[in-house]
């Protein structure tokens, strides 16, 4: 197996258990922790745009999206809301590396040359199948207050769609820093915001819908 996607799963599976507990845990815990978060990911951004003219509006956002992340987990009622959001985005993001990986095929933009047709559809299925398949088998066991049907499907593919839309934007602004990475802090994937980069955009539209 290529030693870059040893790499990345290892870091991959050590950032979702560390992330799942401290979410899990929550109090002062999961502050600290999207506090790190945050300040890696201002730091990549001070690093990456520095002097440029979508500086400030970046890490104003930056701020407003953790400030809803925060919000979210601390609404004990929606917190398996944000397990599944959660769980979505990060499925989202392997789904597109497998079949992107696996299946190659025609590249989807010149924004972020890795992306391709398959790795788009993968970020769809992924989610759907391992979702569906978990609600199915363990619904009674967990006590899941969640139906599955059509609107959660579509749910979850509008989540997957933002956080596509998501790492597309990142990688965007990565290409006008003539960027390959946002950082190095995290073997096989780059920076932070490397990783975040569908969640940071999710999230916040969550929040702001919520309010409506």
């Amino acid at each position: 197996m290529d030693s870059e996607i040893i790499k990345r799963s290892l870091s991959s599976i050590i950032l979702i258990i560390v992330s799942f507990y401290t979410v899990i845990v929550g109090s002062y815990l999961f502050n600290c922790f999207i506090i790190l978060i945050l300040s890696l990911s201002l730091f990549e951004w001070h690093n990456m745009s520095f002097k440029k003219k979508y500086y400030y509006p970046g890490m104003i956002f930056l701020l407003l999206s953790f400030y809803s992340v925060y919000m979210l987990r601390n609404d004990e009622a929606k917190i398996f809301e944000f397990l599944i959001i959660l769980i979505i985005c990060i499925l989202t993001d392997i789904g597109g590396f497998i079949f992107g990986k696996f299946f190659k095929g025609p590249k989807l933009t010149k924004i972020s040359p890795n992306k391709t047709y398959s790795g788009l559809v993968g970020s769809f299925i992924l989610p759907i199948l391992i979702i569906s398949l978990f609600i199915t088998f363990y619904k009674d066991k967990f006590n899941l207050e969640v139906i599955l049907n059509l609107n959660f499907i579509i749910y979850i593919c509008i989540i997957s769609f933002i956080s596509q839309c998501g790492d597309l934007i990142i990688s965007y602004f990565k290409r006008l820093s003539d960027l390959k990475d946002t950082g190095k802090i995290i073997p096989g994937h780059g920076g932070v915001l490397d990783r975040i980069d569908g969640m940071i955009f999710v999230f916040p539209i969550v929040k702001f819908w919520s309010l409506i």
